[in-house]
């Protein structure tokens, strides 16, 4: 087991196994060398519930969550690319 360093966002992303957004949100975290959890809500109304009862309703996908909160989905997740924030999350990764 990968010990985790207390100050790591969580970061989750709700998904489909259909949906290209969420690849592509998928793989921009992964290429920024942010952990996730992918969370898939296919065919699984109890999930898909728990995604619009965690973003405000909200049960398009993907949904990308950090620390419990929405931040939206793959075009507010570019934009934290894009201001650099998205790095702020992998340096606090690797904080000590």
């Amino acid at each position: 087991m990968t010990a985790v360093n207390p100050r790591t966002p969580r970061v989750e992303v709700f998904s489909t196994t259909y949906c290209g957004w969420c690849r592509l949100a998928e793989e921009l975290l992964a290429r920024h060398g942010v952990r996730f959890v992918t969370i898939d809500v296919t065919g699984d109304r109890e999930a898909r519930a728990s995604l619009a009862e965690r973003a405000d309703g909200r049960r398009t996908v993907p949904v990308v969550f950090v620390d419990g909160r929405a931040i939206g989905g793959y075009e507010e997740l570019a934009q934290l690319v894009a201001s650099g924030k998205l790095d702020h999350l992998k340096a606090q990764r690797h904080a000590a």
